[in-house]
């Protein structure tokens, strides 16, 4: 079973996408179900996880509605508002639905890098944790640290980590790699947390190759383990760097020295443990 564990659906109409620049062609357009398909049958992958991109219940609604009417999105990460403890109730009511997995703030977006330690918002980590959701670590390089005094915090939280903590591949210096690689290689040996080996083709310049990615996935891979990293396209977003097949050749020339359990680890195996997909 191949499994996709991380793309987006969205609608900009909505209206509550915004991050996303009204100007750019390649985002800000519609993407739904449709579109993904055929993407999918090419590369031979059966099921994926749907991962929110806006900071809104209603679009975890609207996302758990497109699961619903689509066989092959297994899971959905959602959305609450953890500066509003009022959301406890939102949390237990979306838990409720067989494919709601876990929810994650946009703490990429969040203008204060020490957010996630304030006192107003644990009751949020705890409540994943009591609920046994998962939660997705979406930062940069710098949050390294305050993510691993909150996953140290919560050792019983089931965490993955988006897109590797998005590494700095378009300006790499051998100071921003040790940086990276070092933060995270605590947080691969100092908690349970896994990672999504997704997004890299993003944070890389306009013409990477394989050799830009190579050290980076090379580390992560070695840092945590075949079972504890998961394949993602970030589609539509690796758009901006590269089409889904561009990536996922990309990824698995990357990995294609790796045996066939491991493999099997890295594109499906993983996913599916982690997010209790039952496939």
């Amino acid at each position: 079973m191949y499994i996709d564990a991380h793309h987006h659906f969205w609608n900009p109409a909505r209206g509550d996408y915004s991050w996303m620049p009204e100007d750019n062609a390649t985002l800000c357009r519609h993407y739904g179900p449709a579109d993904l398909a055929p993407h999918l049958e090419a590369a031979g992958i059966e099921a994926t996880v749907l991962v929110q991109a806006a900071a809104s219940i209603n679009e975890s609604e609207y996302l758990l509605g497109l699961a619903d009417a689509t066989p092959y999105v297994a899971g959905v990460i959602g959305w609450i508002d953890f500066e509003n403890k009022a959301h406890l109730d939102q949390l237990e009511r979306l838990a409720g639905h067989p494919k709601f997995k876990g929810v994650r703030p946009m703490i990429q977006d969040i203008p204060d890098d020490d957010w996630m330690l304030r006192d107003d918002v644990q009751w949020g980590f705890r409540a994943v944790a009591d609920l046994g959701l998962r939660f997705e670590a979406l930062g940069f390089p710098r949050h390294l640290e305050n993510f691993l005094t909150i996953l140290t915090r919560y050792p019983e939280m089931r965490v993955v980590i988006d897109h590797c903590m998005k590494p700095q591949i378009a300006d790499h210096t051998d100071e921003a790699f040790r940086f990276w690689a070092n933060g995270m290689t605590r947080l691969a040996n100092e908690t349970s947390a896994f990672c999504k080996y997704s997004a890299l083709i993003t944070e890389a310049g306009a013409d990477w190759t394989t050799a830009d990615l190579r050290p980076y996935v090379d580390h992560v891979i070695s840092a945590f383990g075949a079972d504890r990293v998961m394949w993602g396209s970030d589609w539509p977003v690796c758009r901006l760097r590269g089409e889904y097949g561009d990536w996922h050749a990309a990824a698995l020339d990357l990995t294609g020295s790796m045996s066939e359990a491991e493999t099997a680890a890295i594109y499906g195996r993983t996913a599916n443990s982690f997010y209790d997909l039952g496939l």
